[in-house]
């Protein structure tokens, strides 16, 4: 019971909820390191340590600049016409809106009385969902309707990550206190139902075919999938300790669990459903690994370390960490724009 107390903790600081203790260490910056051929675009990271958005040139490593945001950025999402990027502020009520080219902030768009926003998606057809909270809700945003804001009541502790599914009908958030999965319906703005998955589910992903949901869980070293068709649950992974995130490959071959207890990954064959290996990133818990994002081509997955103010770039064939990319103070939401 202490340990998982101790893991459950360390995972909210993680986070950002244990302001006192989430300050890192000072070290120096990382030095600059090329991506190689093919390595391209922008890394965006989320600094809740400093309310400050990094831009990083994955080309060269070095960081092109930062830009203030809201208090305690989290997730982001990129636009789909690629030029901007949506930022949550977790400690306010609003998410920022940056245009990338120029690193600039063009406009807040305030959520109230939604609050605690966290998980984000930024939807093809310009909606924005953001999970919130604080207000056991799922707020979303109609960029094509003045930033009409409105939300989707949960009424579950800890909503705190969102999947969509491929066709933008439906929605999963993880409700962490909860314990719970919460369905929901988009085009009618109403919940379905809520799937009783147990333990304290953080990480979620669904398969880019929308027919399998992976649901993490930081009190016990697993993941479960479950049918999106029927909710049932079809296969419990054994993984790495604390999976606080969970993440498809853009082809749908592999599951990818960050396991902030150990400092590795995770990785599953998503048909067979077993373990494939497991690549020790850091191997320590310090390093306060959270989000994992994959680059656009599926050969790299990007680890925010957000104990130690930088993003861990790894090889996803070989296990190699290839680079470690400077953050900001408690780094920790990664995008990229191509």
């Amino acid at each position: 019971m202490k340990l998982l107390t101790a893991l459950a903790a360390f995972a909210l600081i993680a986070c950002g909820q244990g302001s006192a203790t989430a300050q890192p260490q000072s070290q120096s910056a990382p030095t600059p390191v090329p991506g190689g051929p093919g390595v391209t675009g922008t890394l965006l990271i989320g600094n809740k340590g400093e309310n400050t958005l990094s831009f990083v040139d994955l080309a060269t490593g070095r960081e092109l600049g930062r830009a203030e945001t809201g208090r305690m950025p989290h997730e982001i999402a990129i636009s789909p016409d690629r030029r901007q990027a949506a930022v949550v502020a977790y400690g306010a009520r609003a998410i920022d809106i940056f245009d990338i080219a120029t690193r600039t902030r063009l406009r807040i768009i305030d959520l109230s009385p939604n609050d605690g926003p966290h998980g984000l998606v930024w939807l093809a057809d310009g909606r924005i969902l953001a999970t919130t909270e604080r207000s056991q809700s799922l707020t979303i945003v109609d960029t094509r309707n003045g930033d009409r804001v409105s939300a989707i009541s949960t009424g579950q502790q800890g909503t705190h990550m969102v999947a969509v599914t491929p066709d933008a009908r439906r929605a999963f958030t993880a409700n962490i206190a909860a314990g719970t999965v919460s369905v929901l319906d988009l085009a009618s703005a109403t919940k379905i139902r809520d799937i009783a998955v147990g333990g304290r589910p953080e990480g979620i992903a669904l398969t880019p075919d929308g027919r399998t949901l992976w649901v993490g869980d930081l009190q016990t070293p697993r993941v479960q999938a479950y049918d999106t068709a029927t909710y049932e649950r079809i296969a419990e992974v054994p993984v790495g300790q604390t999976p606080i995130r969970v993440l498809a490959s853009p082809d749908g071959r592999w599951i990818v669990t960050s396991n902030l207890g150990g400092g590795s990954l995770t990785v599953i064959d998503a048909a067979t459903r077993r373990v494939a290996r497991t690549i020790v990133v850091s191997g320590d818990q310090a390093a306060g690994q959270v989000t994992i994002l994959f680059s656009p081509d599926g050969r790299r997955l990007y680890a925010a370390e957000t104990g130690r103010n930088t993003v861990a770039e790894v090889d996803l064939a070989s296990g190699r960490v290839l680079r470690r990319l400077p953050a900001g103070a408690n780094g920790d939401g990664l995008a990229i724009a191509e």
